[in-house]
């Protein structure tokens, strides 16, 4: 048919051209609305800035046809052949291209947002910066597809093939792709966040930058893909392959790793903060730097893997078998306000062979703390409130209380499993740090809690406080009280902790005009001596230190008072 009848009869009202054969006819800026070119032979055709909106072109061939800039929304276009067609910034909205052959096809700036693409045929297709919200792509053909920057939010590509297809950046957020196939695909930079992808096969994906947050991939492939530097908070990754996978840097906080196998995987520097990783495996991985504060590790499995250098800030073991991890030290605190580990342990030296298995062999809801001398409780109550504060989870009670031979026990009760050991420690440095402090605010405290200073009965069963002692005066009241705590610090820190420690504590007591004089000469220096001569390790740390530490705390009266001890110990820190 040419085109001047074709044209004639529609504008005379006809509408059924069914079958019709118009290969390569011209109709560039036609209006054709609702024509019915069912089966028409539209072959090289120029549709160029036509307008077939709700048009029935079901079955018809457009190979190699000009439809730029066409408006064709809600047209019927199922198993229609498009393929090598022109369809650059072409209206497609609501139209309906199921099982349509658009291999090859150009779709620039295409728009086809909810439109229905189900089992179409998509190799190679041409769909960069398009608009696929809401679109319908359930087993559609995408191998080597052009999707970057294309807009897919909410669309639904379940059974997709989209095995090396190129995908950066773009968004699919919230997008379905239960059980796709992204073998090898390149996702750089693409959201997809709260998006679906149970069963997805990733095998050698590539996901560098990318957004997972909140997505599922519960039960997905993604062994030896690259995800470094991708964001996947709370994202679920439940029976996942993670086999050999790079995670390096990645962010998995809160994220569900239950179950999922992650053997031989590198998780260098990856922050799983508060993830869960019951029943994972961890076997052979490599986690050197990585942050696991608050993670949840039960029953994983960690033979062969690298722990070297990890922040372990309150997390959570139970039957894990640590004996045969690679591990040197460990990071057992975490500083919220530069982002960094802190506390390393242990302090001048690297683990055993299986000493950090022997370490955390025990975790237990019980926490025991030693005291050198009698605490003070007022103290204590709030050294716990700031511990509770700190692992906001965390609740703890007080079990019992004892004086034993040359020291008093502490018995607390956690309300779940916890490393009691770091957490023992961590009581005594808070002791530690707040001592002074409470000391010269107490007065304010009892005041602001209404609390008469001349009244301090104690409340069965928890033991009372320190008290002034009659004909003390407070300062030598307050002498004491810290004589106490650094004579704890010395004999439980090593000396790059306690120069520190120490030297706070007294510059507080000269804050107060108490003379520091005797204090160094028979505490600090006796102290150091008589632990140096029991303890061949500890000699060993006052050696690195002296060569280690920084003029100004040499210089400081602690580290004086160190190089005193170590002139007394010279004979033995020789042999």
């Amino acid at each position: 048919m040419e085109k001047q009848e074709l044209l004639d009869r529609y504008q005379q009202g006809e509408r059924d051209f069914a079958h019709v054969n118009l290969s390569g006819v011209n109709l560039s800026g036609a209006n054709l609305r609702e024509i019915n070119l069912t089966g028409a032979d539209l072959t090289g055709a120029n549709l160029s800035w036509a307008s077939l909106n709700q048009a029935q072109l079901t079955g018809a061939c457009l190979r190699r046809a000009d439809l730029r800039s066409a408006v064709l929304s809600n047209v019927q276009l199922d198993r229609a052949n498009l393929s090598g067609a022109n369809l650059s910034k072409v209206d497609l909205r609501l139209a309906n291209l199921q099982e349509a052959d658009l291999n090859w096809a150009v779709l620039q700036e295409a728009d086809l947002s909810n439109s229905d693409l189900q089992q179409a045929k998509l190799d190679q297709v041409n769909l960069e910066r398009a608009k696929l919200l809401g679109a319908k792509l359930q087993f559609a053909e995408l191998m080597e597809a052009n999707l970057r920057r294309a807009n897919l939010t909410g669309a639904d590509l379940s059974g997709a093939n989209l095995r090396e297809s190129h995908m950066e950046e773009s968004n699919l957020r919230s997008g379905l792709l239960i059980g796709a196939n992204l073998i090898e695909a390149n996702l750089m930079g693409v959201c997809l966040r709260t998006a679906n992808l149970t069963e997805a096969d990733l095998h050698r994906v590539v996901l560098t930058g990318a957004d997972l947050s909140e997505a599922i991939l519960d039960s997905a492939d993604l062994s030896r893909a690259n995800l470094s530097g991708a964001y996947l908070l709370k994202a679920s990754f439940k029976k996942a392959h993670l086999l050999r996978a790079n995670l390096q840097d990645v962010y998995l906080l809160r994220a569900d790793l239950t179950e999922a196998n992650l053997r031989g995987a590198d998780l260098q520097r990856a922050d799983l903060s508060g993830a869960y990783l019951s029943d994972a495996t961890l076997s052979e991985s490599d986690l050197r730097g990585a942050f696991l504060l608050e993670s949840r590790l039960i029953r994983t499995l960690v033979e062969g893997a690298k722990l070297t250098g990890c922040c372990i800030y309150n997390w959570l073991i139970e039957e894990v078998d640590l004996s045969k991890v690679e591990c040197e030290y460990v990071y057992t605190q975490f500083n919220y306000t530069n982002k960094s580990a802190t506390n390393r342990y242990p302090v001048g030296r690297s683990f055993e062979p299986g000493e950090l298995g022997r370490e955390y062999k025990e975790n237990s809801t019980t926490i025991e703390v030693l005291f050198a001398e009698n605490p003070n409780w007022e103290i204590l109550v709030f050294v716990l409130a700031k511990l509770e504060q700190e692992n906001r989870e965390l609740s703890l009670k007080v079990q019992s209380f004892m004086p034993q031979e040359n020291h008093f026990l502490l018995r607390l009760s956690a309300n779940y499993l916890v490393n009691s050991k770091i957490l023992g420690e961590r009581i005594l440095e808070l002791y530690t740090e707040m001592q002074p402090l409470f000391m010269l605010n107490r007065p304010k405290i009892l005041h602001l809690l209404k609390i008469s200073q001349n009244n301090h009965r104690a409340s069965p069963p928890v033991p009372p406080p320190t008290m002034p002692q009659p004909g003390i005066d407070k300062r030598q009241q307050l002498y004491q009280e810290v004589s106490k705590q650094i004579r704890l610090i010395l004999l439980s820190q090593e000396p790059e902790q306690f120069v520190e420690s120490v030297q706070r504590l007294l510059n507080y007591l000269k804050q107060q005009g108490i003379a520091l004089e005797e204090l160094q000469r028979k505490l600090i220096v006796n102290l150091i001596v008589q632990r140096g001569r029991q303890d061949s390790q500890f000699r060993d740390n006052l050696l690195i230190w002296e060569k280690q530490a920084s003029e100004t705390a040499k210089l400081s009266m602690v580290g004086q008072a160190v190089k005193v001890a170590i002139a007394l110990l010279w004979p033995q820190t020789t042999s």
